[in-house]
Parts: C-alpha cells; structure tokens; sequence
C-alpha cells in the first residue's frame, strides 16, 4: 500500500468518525474520534473472538502495521503538533511563569516517573507480575508527561485565566521532551545497553539533550526572525514557519539533541510578539490559521490511530487489576508530583490549592505515552506494560478529558 492510499484510507475513517460524533455525540471532535474509533475496534475485536474463522482484525492490523504509530509520530508528527502549540502560547504569560513551568516540566516530570514507578512496582508485586524495578521506572517514564495534543486542545474550549493556561501549555510542552530523555535512558539500562551508567553520566547525557535542544531551538527560532524581517511576504513566512518546525526537529536528532524540546522553543520565538510585530494583519492570520488547521487533521488522525490500536493491547487478567489499581495511582502521582514541584516557588494559600486541583485533573495522557509503550522491545514486558500503558492514556483522555471543564468552571468561575 502506498503512502498516499494509507493516508487517504485514514483521512476518510477520520472524516466519518468526525461526523458520526458531529451526528450523534456531540463530544469535541478528537475525543469524539477516539471513543467511535475505540468502540468499533471493540465490536471487531468481540465479532472476531465470537466468529474465529472469518479474522476480521486482520485488515485493521495491517492498518495499523502501515501506519506505524510510534515511528511517524515520534519522528515525524510530533514536530508539527507541537509546534502548532507553542504557536498558540501567549509568551507574556509564560515568562511570567516561567519558573512555575521550569519546575512542573523538570522536576515535576522527575518526580512523577519514580513515584509512579515505585508505586507500579508494588502494584505488581500485590498482583503476581514478575516486573523489575527498572522496568516500572520505564513505565513511570511513559505516563509521567502530560500530552501537549490533548491538553492545549482541552485549553481552547475552557478559558482558564490566562497565566494558568500559560503553565498548563508550557508544561505540556516541555515535559514531552524530558520525558522522552528519560525513557531514553531508562531503556538503556533494562535492555543492557549500558552497563555502567552512572549518575553523572544520566545527568551529562540529559543536559546534552535537553539544554542542547533549548539551545537549538533558540538559535533556529532567531533565525527564523531574521527571515520574516528580510522576506515580509506572507507565503515565504509560512514556508519559513514549516522549515523552523521540520527542519529543528531533524537537526536536533541528527546532533543527539532532543527534538520536541528544540521544536517547542523554536515555535515559542515565532510565536513571541517580536515575531508577530515582523507580520502585517493578513500574513498573521494566514499563519495562525494554517498551523490550527495542521493542528487539526493530525490531531483527528491521531486520536482515530489511538482508538484503534485497541486490538492490538488486550491486556491479560492480571495485567488488568494492574491497570484497574494503576489509574488512581497515576492521578495521586501526578497530585504530588505538582505539589512538590510547586513547592519551592510563590502559589500561596488559594491559588496555589486551587492550580493543584486544575493541574492534577487536567494532567492528560495521549499519542506520545501510547507511542512510546509501543516503542518497547517485543517481549513478556512489552505484553505486560503496553496494555496498562493504554488503558490508563485512554482513561484520562475519555474520564479526566469530558469531566475537566466542570473541574475548572469550578476552581475557576467564569466572571459576569
């Protein structure tokens, strides 16, 4: 099958899904996708296991085998979902925050991949997995980060005040690549590639990619200013904005720097107000308008790709009341994660409280964590890890995702 075919076949699943949520559910699209695409791959998935001779996820497998979630998202989607956020970051506010961000992204992420994986070390203890300690780690490395693509698409529909939608994105955003580092390392080690890392050279191996990629992100955003000020043209500058965000992931992977870290600051520079002073009215609008509508077909492509890749994570009974005991878990390992993450800088009293709730319910997981549970070597650890790693992304997308305005219109009431 050739790229463009499975292309096609993918836009037109997505574009009925789309309708049939626009029809009968009425949920916003992306998780409205999810959910149609979820159920019929569970009708598939019941009809095949009542009716074995006619195998009918075998289409739908091979689908999914052509699609190759984890390497086009990982290394290709990726750079334009999230540089299509970071467009959409108001700067102001995220310098304003920009340690509450620092925090929540470093040492919140940090935080939340040990706590996590402790605790699913003793959950599969209780329910006789033989997992490692180390391969729980990986887990935790996994769920830790919350996804940008659910959550700045969450932020367009709640209006939370703008500097707590400046922290929520920020975090997001960055967490993704520090995430990625230390699943990065976590895997080196459970799969005996390094047999003699030590802390040092986890820290050094971590400043190289993400300051690295910071660094990168900068210097290519910077650029990119220089030629939006020569070519004020508003065709060029878009063909600008999609060299910065393909061409700074690319190169940041090919220097051993992180990728999403790099693209995310570099889309931080185009979307500062330095840059939107070099555009006029019309090529401002042309560039927000074609980076949401980017934003848009691979959001739906891959919340349709998640729902599908149902049939290939059943997880096994045990593996089951795993998953069952590892969602509030995940939700209390987020709540202290932020808390201790926040600690340190000024939230006082209400607000302080009030950001936990909102941050803690809205720590939504999507595309990213299910492409790197797939990303695992093919083995007893993957049919055990993968499928928790599911359960728990479609959880927060589908549960945390629909219950998150009330959450917020709570904490914060819209006024007037």
């Amino acid at each position: 099958m050739s790229s463009l075919s499975l292309f096609a076949i993918l836009l037109t699943l997505c574009t009925a899904c789309g309708i049939l949520n626009y029809k009968l559910l009425r949920l916003p699209m992306t998780i409205g996708i999810l959910l149609i695409a979820l159920i019929v791959s569970l009708v598939v998935k019941g009809l095949d296991m009542a009716l074995p001779s006619v195998d009918l996820h075998t289409l739908p497998m091979t689908l999914l085998a052509s699609a190759d979630l984890p390497g086009n998202l990982l290394d290709g989607a990726l750079s334009f979902l999230l540089f299509a956020g970071a467009l959409q970051v108001d700067t102001r506010h995220l310098m304003e925050r920009k340690f509450s961000v620092f925090f929540l992204a470093i040492v919140g992420t940090i935080l939340a991949v040990f706590m996590l994986g402790g605790a699913m070390y003793w959950v599969m203890a209780q329910v006789g997995l033989p997992v490692p300690f180390l391969w729980c780690v990986v887990l935790g490395a996994i769920l830790a980060p919350t996804d940008p693509v659910s959550v700045v698409g969450m932020l367009r529909r709640l209006g939370l005040p703008g500097p707590i939608q400046a922290i929520f994105a920020g975090e997001s955003l960055f967490n993704d690549g520090v995430s990625i580092v230390i699943f990065g390392l976590a895997m080196t080690l459970v799969t005996g590639e390094a047999h003699h890392l030590t802390l040092m050279d986890a820290a050094e191996a971590f400043g190289i990619e993400a300051v690295g990629g910071a660094g990168l992100g900068f210097v290519a955003g910077l650029i990119a200013l220089l030629c939006f000020r020569a070519a004020r043209d508003s065709h060029l500058q878009l063909l600008v904005s999609l060299s910065l965000a393909a061409g700074t992931f690319s190169l940041a992977h090919a220097l051993g720097m992180s990728g999403p870290i790099a693209v995310v600051v570099a889309g931080l520079c185009l979307g500062s107000e330095r840059a939107k002073s070099s555009m006029d009215d019309h090529a401002r609008e042309e560039l927000n308008s074609f980076w949401t509508l980017v934003d848009e077909i691979l959001n739906a492509l891959l919340f349709l790709m998640i729902g599908f890749e149902v049939l290939a994570a059943i997880p096994s009974q045990r593996a089951l009341v795993a998953l069952l005991l590892g969602i509030p878990l995940s939700i209390a390992a987020r709540a202290l994660s932020v808390f201790l993450a926040i600690l340190p800088i000024h939230l006082y009293g209400e607000d302080r409280g009030r950001m936990l709730a909102v941050l803690t319910w809205g720590g939504l997981r999507g595309g990213i964590s299910l492409s790197l549970a797939l990303t695992l070597p093919a083995g007893p650890m993957k049919e055990v890890l993968a499928p928790i790693c599911y359960g728990i992304v479609v959880f927060t997308i589908l549960v945390q995702g629909l219950s998150m305005e009330r959450v917020a219109l709570h904490f914060y009431p819209k006024k007037g």
